[in-house]
């Protein structure tokens, strides 16, 4: 895929910001290993290299556009991995970001070290396991399309530092559920999804 097809694909979530030549190489790469890894191991549902870069890269980097200032050198845990998402290309956003990859799944865990490498993500750690078990806080703790997601909640919630973050790309419908779990947290208006009706990112800070 041309740099000028991706900057096209990522546009209508970018708005007038826009990559640069390396970082749409490291988006390049990363769509690459994914599709690769995909055909062997179930890293996600959606096939098609463009609604990939849509849905996958587009949301993520939106939520990187209105989380952090390109510099932004602050720390970020992402919960539930899976293929990278939102976490790496928050990374690839704002490279200076602390970013700590939590995927419980082995393969999933494996295929994210290795794009990390191929990327040279540098201040990048993937762990192997459950952010239940996790003890350490972050500025800023992301979730996107996890399972047991009610359940998941309190426990990002722990994860956040003293005034931190976090932000969740969820469905609309799960935006009251998060509210009332997290009710300590202040919740700015949710931002809705360029690709969808149906999603937003709803971004809170720990009051």
């Amino acid at each position: 895929m041309t740099p000028e097809h991706l900057t096209k694909l990522l546009a209508p979530f970018l708005g007038e910001a826009e990559l640069s030549e390396a970082q749409l190489q490291q988006v390049s790469t990363h769509l690459a290993l994914l599709v690769k890894w995909n055909a062997i191991t179930n890293l996600t549902a959606i096939s098609d290299p463009e609604e990939i870069i849509t849905r996958h890269f587009g949301e993520s980097l939106l939520a990187a556009k209105l989380l952090f200032a390109p510099g932004s050198n602050e720390s970020v845990i992402d919960i539930g991995s899976g293929a990278g998402f939102p976490g790496l290309p928050l990374k690839i956003w704002s490279p200076a970001l602390e970013l700590t990859l939590i995927e419980s799944n082995q393969k999933k865990a494996v295929f994210l070290k290795e794009v990390a490498r191929a990327l040279h993500l540098t201040g990048t750690n993937v762990l192997t396991d459950r952010a239940e078990q996790l003890k350490l806080q972050a500025n800023v703790v992301t979730l996107r399309a996890v399972e047991r997601f009610e359940a998941i909640l309190p426990a990002a919630r722990r994860l956040m530092a003293t005034r931190g973050r976090i932000a969740l790309l969820i469905g609309n419908s799960q935006a009251a559920k998060a509210k009332s779990l997290l009710a300590d947290v202040h919740w700015e208006p949710a931002a809705p999804m360029p690709s969808s009706d149906s999603r937003s990112l709803l971004v809170g800070r720990a009051l």
